[in-house]
């Protein structure tokens, strides 16, 4: 048929399946078969003819004859390649395959065209909806076939299941059977747990116990409660009452569902309506609240003149006082109270259980209740003293106490603690006596009682109460100590031998003796005392360990018996410590001993030291310290003539002890000790510089030049030339100063400060060229000798920069010579931040910053750690920089003096006071011998400080003598400033900071 024309066929030719030819297999479903389509079930030809005659013409009655024809053919083909199967062959049961569905009971086993019985027997079969004549359709022979086999597999799987169980249990058998033979696929609860129940039998008796209570899991206790359903009044009775809110208004009363006074329904607003939309009787509440303060009010006056007796004042503080518990604290009071309960009940006679229980009424405010539990207690255990004295202090409000702690003293006349109480509730000294006596005479060897009973009398009755106590309680030491502090010197010294027989064995008795003689100046008898002590102690077998000795030694210098110290260390410094670690143990119990502020304990260890090891320079050092420190200049003195009897070839000693006398103002005795460190030492360069400082300070200028001769003469040094030239120097003669100085190189080529002065003295001669060559050549032939000396080159290149002044040059060239030098001193000198430092400032001082910068990052770069490069990084910087560079210079360097200041420098200038002060000290603390860090200080107290703390810096700075800093030295070595003092060199380096700062 051809398509060409646009017009559809109505009717598909006979035979044609749609998609055959694109190789798509047709179907058909039950839809397209219906209800009333049937086939004779004898034959598959049968079936396929009445299809075609029965539902001819139709579409999918062709389909399905298709799909019949294309089963059969492929039946044909399997029959043909293997076969046809024999009778009763079942697919799969030689390999042990189950045979499904397949009835076992047929007598010809043909399976071909017969389906298993289903489960619901043969009336199923009948209303299938597509069975007929008990038979299944065609069509779904493989679909149904295949889901019969899989339910009669399972029942057959059940069953061999229960023939299984049934015949473990003989009494079963016949029940099984019988369930076998009619087909019955189900079976009871109980028989499915049957074999369980009989092992039970083989459970023990801890299993049994071991099994856990079933608890209650219905749905009742699961089910949440439903909350309240309040049901909203209806219209019309919301009005009704609308209507009598006047009378409620009014006070008036107005039955309610309840038959009880309600409120208006009424949503109006008005004066006596609530924000909820209720209307309240406003005015009721206010007679209601009057009524019940008149009712208190009542209660509260006096019932005899009608007068209150409340406190105007303090009734709303009271109110306000009073604890209101909230719902947790009254549950666990309720929990504490069953479990104490428990604990009473179980065991009466445990009284912490009565004192508890007490506690917890007594926390609850249940103060009554209290009370009678802990009577109670008493009565029950009447015998402890705990459950008294709790009584006591429960009733001590209302002054049963007292009676109760006598009924407790007579039950338990023994208890200290009893008695001890009962004392302190007495309100007067005399019946506290009595009350003790009392107790006194029930418990004769109570210390406690002897104590407090003495406590409380007079000196001379107390003498005799302890001459009683002594005698009862002879095991006290503190009796027996404090009698004899009451006692005459003779009457002591008896009392401490009685003593020392009780207690042969106490080492307090022995000390106590040696303080005695010590009151009485007898300094020998106090050395005889401990060493007899150790020995006795030693007898008895006291063991008394080594720093045991050393606290009673503090013990007893801190009682004002310093000898008596001196003494136990003499005798027991040494116990127990090896020969070759004495020294060491005995510096490190000395520092101890300093630390907690003992210094006789410390000086009589450095004594003892000293004596064993009088050639040990350490140990001098150390006393000496402790001396200057904590001493007087007496025993200063003494200490270092000592030191320098035992050490005369160690100059320090003498030097120090001349500069004390010096210091003292005694400046014979100062000579005298310098003349004998001459004759121990007549070679001794610090010796002679010691004795030419003297008189050059004290303007013996004759007697100083005769020494420098004498010291060129017999003890020629580089140094000491250094200091005639210095001494030239300053009296003006510079020729004189020069010519010593070059014989000074002459002999002493590597000395380094030969040049420097040198260079300065001929720079002091004029501003002429013959002066700038002399210079220059001291600072070459500095630098040949010495090209590591930083200084020197520095010094080099600051006098080219200034060669204009002499007239040799222009200003450009003298900076463009000192450029060359400080390049070819980092050169020789690599990574030293001080010609970094010098190379930025000549050319800031130049007015090239941009070149300044360049060097400065070039500088961080080879010396990033340089804290002399930080801090001129950070002032040198634009101030919206300065934060930066100070935080990275800090993380970089925190310890660098240089650094701190130039940070609290920072803080200063932003006014932050606090910071820049805490900074600056920092920086003190840092490096004590930095004159900078303390001028800097110093200026800063001037600038924002009081003349408290102006004052306190310059003290401290005095006393940490300064002796380096840039500043410093450039203010504290000029010429014009010799001989100043450190306070007022510290005076012109601060006004020279704040005159910079200000400019």
């Amino acid at each position: 048929m051809s398509y060409s024309s646009g017009r559809r066929p109505t009717q598909a030719p006979k035979g044609y399946i749609p998609g055959l030819g694109r190789g798509a297999a047709g179907f058909v479903t039950a839809s397209d078969i219906g209800p009333a389509a049937a086939r004779p079930a004898d034959n598959t030809e049968g079936a396929e003819s009445s299809s075609s005659s029965s539902f001819v013409g139709s579409r999918s009655a062709e389909l399905r004859a298709a799909k019949l024809s294309a089963q059969k053919q492929q039946q044909q083909q399997q029959q043909l390649r293997f076969g046809v199967a024999p009778a009763g062959y079942v697919a799969g049961a030689g390999r042990g395959a189950s045979t499904y569905g397949v009835d076992q009971g047929s007598s010809n086993g043909d399976t071909t065209n017969t389906a298993a019985v289903p489960m619901g027997g043969p009336s199923e079969m009948e209303t299938s909806l597509f069975a007929r004549d008990g038979q299944f359709d065609d069509d779904d022979d493989d679909d149904d076939l295949e889901a019969d086999k899989i339910y009669a597999a399972i029942d057959e799987r059940m069953s061999n299941k229960r023939k299984r169980n049934n015949n473990n249990n003989n009494i079963d058998n016949q029940y099984s059977n019988t369930n076998h033979q009619s087909g019955e696929t189900s079976s009871s609860i109980g028989d499915q747990f049957r074999q369980l129940k009989s092992k039970l039998a083989e459970v023990t008796e801890e299993q049994w116990a071991a099994i856990p209570d079933v608890g209650d899991y219905s749905l009742r206790h699961k089910q949440k409660r439903r909350e309240d359903v309040f049901t909203p009044l209806s219209d019309s009775l919301l009005e009704s009452r609308s209507m009598l809110s006047n009378d409620a208004t009014a006070g008036g009363r107005v039955s309610g569902i309840a038959g009880t006074t309600m409120v208006s329904g009424s949503f109006g607003v008005d004066n006596n309506t609530l924000s909820s939309g209720f209307k309240t009787n406003l005015s009721g509440l206010a007679e209601a609240r009057s009524t019940v303060m008149s009712m208190t009010l009542d209660k509260m006056s006096d019932s005899i003149s009608g007068q209150t007796v409340v406190d105007p004042k303090g009734y709303l503080t009271s109110l306000s006082s009073v604890k209101i518990a909230s719902a947790a604290e009254v549950g666990d009071v309720n929990k504490a109270r069953l479990l104490l309960k428990s604990v009473r009940d179980t065991n009466p006679k445990h009284a912490p259980g009565w004192i508890a229980a007490a506690r917890v009424e007594e926390a609850a405010g249940k103060t009554v209740q209290a009370r009678k539990l802990i009577v109670e207690g008493c009565e029950i255990c009447p015998d402890n003293e705990d459950v008294w004295l709790e009584a006591a202090r429960l009733h001590q409000a209302n002054d049963q106490a007292k009676t109760i702690l006598a009924a407790a003293s007579r039950r338990i006349p023994h208890s200290v603690k009893i008695w001890c109480r009962a004392s302190d509730l007495e309100s007067n000294d005399a019946d506290k006596k009595a009350v003790l006596r009392k107790a006194l005479e029930m418990n004769p060897n109570s210390v406690t009682l002897w104590k407090a009973a003495i406590d409380l009398e007079d000196e001379d009755d107390a003498k005799v109460l302890l001459s009683v106590a002594v005698e009862k309680v002879p095991h006290s030491v503190e009796m027996w100590l404090a009698l004899a502090r009451l006692e005459t010197y003779d009457n002591a010294r008896k009392v401490l031998n009685r003593a020392r027989k009780e207690l042969p064995s106490d080492r307090s008795v022995w000390i106590a003796a040696a303080k005695l003689e010590e009151s009485q100046n007898h300094g020998e008898m106090v050395d005889r005392i401990i060493e007899k002590a150790v020995r006795s102690l030693d007898k008895h077998e006291a063991v008394v360990a080594r720093s045991q000795w050393l606290q009673e030694a503090e013990t007893a210098e801190s009682a004002g018996a310093p000898l008596t110290s001196a003494a136990i260390v003499k005798c027991t410094v040494g116990r127990g410590v090896d020969d070759e670690d004495r020294q060491r143990t005995w510096s490190d119990d000395a520092n101890a001993a300093l630390s907690r502020g003992a210094i006789a304990t410390s000086r009589a260890i450095l004594a003892h030291s000293l004596a064993t090891f009088p050639s040990k320079r350490s140990l001098w050092l150390q006393a000496v310290d402790l001396e200057r420190s904590h001493g007087t200049p007496s025993s200063l003195d003494e200490v270092l003539a000592a030191a320098s009897e035992r050490l005369p070839r160690q100059e320090i000693f003498w030097l120090v002890r001349a500069k004390e006398k010096w210091m003292a103002g005694d400046v014979n005795a100062s000579r005298n000790i310098l003349t004998e460190a001459f004759k121990a030492n007549p070679e001794s360069e610090p010796v002679w510089l010691a004795a030419i400082k003297l008189e050059w300070e004290n303007g013996e200028i004759e007697r100083a030049e005769k020494l420098l001769e004498r010291a060129r003469e017999r003890a020629p040094t580089a140094r000491i030339y250094m200091k005639s030239a210095q001494f030239e120097r300053e009296r003006q003669n510079l020729n004189a100063a020069l010519n010593l100085l070059e014989e000074g190189i002459s002999k002493y080529p590597k000395f380094a400060k030969l040049y420097m002065m040198g260079g300065q003295c001929s720079q002091q001669l004029s501003k002429e060229r013959t002066s700038l060559d002399r210079a220059r050549k001291f600072y070459q032939q500095g630098l040949q000798q010495c090209p590591e000396n930083v200084v020197l080159w520095i010094l080099a290149s600051r006098l080219e920069e200034h060669v204009a002044e002499y007239g040799a040059g222009s200003t450009n060239a003298g900076l463009t010579k000192a450029r060359s030098i400080l390049e070819l001193a980092r050169l020789k000198n690599p990574k030293n931040d001080q010609l970094w430092v010098e190379a930025i400032r000549l050319e800031r001082r130049a007015g090239n910053d941009k070149l300044a910068v360049s060097l400065m990052a070039k500088a961080l770069k080879e010396c990033p750690d340089s804290g002399f490069l930080l801090s001129e990084n950070i002032i040198t910087a634009p101030r919206v920089e300065q934060k930066s560079k100070s935080a990275d210079a800090i993380k970089k360097c925190p310890d660098d003096p240089r650094v701190i200041a130039a940070v609290a420098a920072l803080f200063a200038g932003e006014r932050k006071n606090d910071k820049a002060r805490k900074w600056f000290e920092r920086a003190t603390a840092v490096d004590s011998d930095n004159g900078d860090s303390w001028a800097k200080l110093y200026a800063f107290e001037l600038d924002a400080g009081t003349k408290e703390a102006q004052d306190n810096v310059k003290q401290r700075c005095v006393s940490a003598e300064p002796k380096h800093g840039e500043l410093w030295c450039e203010v504290a070595k000029s010429v014009s400033n010799r001989g100043k003092s450190i306070a007022e060199v510290l005076e012109i380096v601060s006004s020279k900071i704040l005159e910079k700062l200000h400019q």
